[in-house]
């Protein structure tokens, strides 16, 4: 019964998430799939949220920028207004989002006829739904870390949402770090690791949610993922032992090769490389699932847009193939937060051999 439970929740959403596509449509019923995609997956200075008829809601969110003429802090509300003949969606001053060319979708600033992008530190959606991200993050934190101290003077085993965050903790510690790192001084890197797998988890999990505070792609942002990728790589160096460092500019090979230092420059070129890949995967994982469920929804509009008798069969089709891919985008936040913590893992524990 739970089971079914969770499945008509997910059809809820589903239906929840439709009007934001079926509203892309315009009278003559034809969609562009691909704008419509990337539209759900890229991120945006505001934050759509549904259409009702001819109305957009959308959450205006800060732009923060600094360009010629000095700082400036206004709403997204301030490019309301439809784009002008060249492409603009005018700002204060000279400010305006280009909506084509090379800065589309950008915060620009006019200087005549040239595009200057200012120094920009908006609050965009990716970054707004980080935060809320973070809040929750800290609460799965804190939750159970006050029923351990109010229960701390008995034997009674938690239960809810403290016994599955429980659950999770000793999941990732005894299967991942332990193995990875190694059973000798594990515990200070248990903290980082940690921090990782419930980021990427929580981050994932709701991108998956269709309607705020959720819908925001955060790992599906390579800035995001990129700076996870270099927090390991400097946890991995930092750790690293002299054997780690030996093997990599004077491996255990022939003279010759050593001579000829090709096996140096491959491991040197390795230092990098596997952080890079840490931060490839998990972008293109989640970027991807994504971009796949949307595309499956689009297909109700495509197909109705066409034939009235076809469109019952195939809006079937398509939500039923949309809802599996929600299923399967929910195992797949969970082995993507684990893919990164255990790769971290095993990279941090092959800097400490001795």
């Amino acid at each position: 019964m739970k089971l079914v439970k969770h499945i008509v929740c997910l059809l809820v959403l589903m239906m929840a998430w439709l009007p934001t596509v079926g509203a892309e449509a315009n009278e003559s019923q034809s969609i562009n799939a691909s704008e419509i995609v990337l539209e759900h997956i890229k991120d945006t200075y505001d934050w759509h949220v549904t259409e009702i008829g001819d109305r957009s809601i959308v959450i205006n969110l800060p732009v923060i920028v600094k360009s010629s003429t000095g700082w400036h802090v206004f709403s997204t509300a301030e490019f309301a207004h439809e784009p002008d003949a060249k492409g603009y969606r005018m700002g204060p001053a000279q400010l305006a989002i280009a909506t084509r060319g090379e800065h589309a979708g950008k915060v620009v600033e006019l200087q005549g006829e040239k595009e200057v992008l200012p120094f920009d530190i908006s609050i965009t959606k990716t970054v707004a739904v980080m935060f809320i991200n973070v809040v929750i993050l800290l609460l799965c934190i804190l939750l159970p870390a006050r029923w351990y101290r109010r229960h701390k003077a008995s034997d009674a085993a938690p239960g809810g949402f403290t016994g599955l965050v429980e659950m999770l903790v000793m999941y990732v510690e005894d299967n991942i770090i332990k193995p990875g790192v190694g059973e000798e001084g594990y515990e200070k890197y248990s903290p980082y690791l940690m921090t990782c797998f419930f980021f990427i988890l929580v981050c994932n999990i709701m991108g998956v949610i269709p309607f705020p505070p959720g819908s925001g792609n955060v790992t599906g942002n390579i800035a995001i993922t990129f700076f996870l990728a270099v927090c390991t790589f400097i946890v991995t160096q930092v750790s690293g032992t002299k054997h780690y460092w030996k093997d990599i500019f004077w491996p255990e090979v022939p003279l010759a090769l050593k001579a000829f230092p090709i096996i140096p420059v491959i491991e040197f070129v390795g230092i990098f490389t596997k952080p890079f890949a840490l931060m490839i995967r998990l972008f293109a994982n989640m970027m991807a699932g994504h971009a796949i469920a949307v595309s499956l929804i689009c297909i109700i509009f495509i197909v109705a847009a066409k034939a009235m008798a076809v469109m019952i069969g195939m809006s079937v089709l398509g939500i039923v193939m949309a809802v599996f891919m929600m299923l399967l985008e929910c195992m797949v936040c969970f082995i993507q937060a684990m893919v990164f913590t255990m790769l971290s893992s095993i990279f941090i524990g092959l800097a400490r051999e001795k």
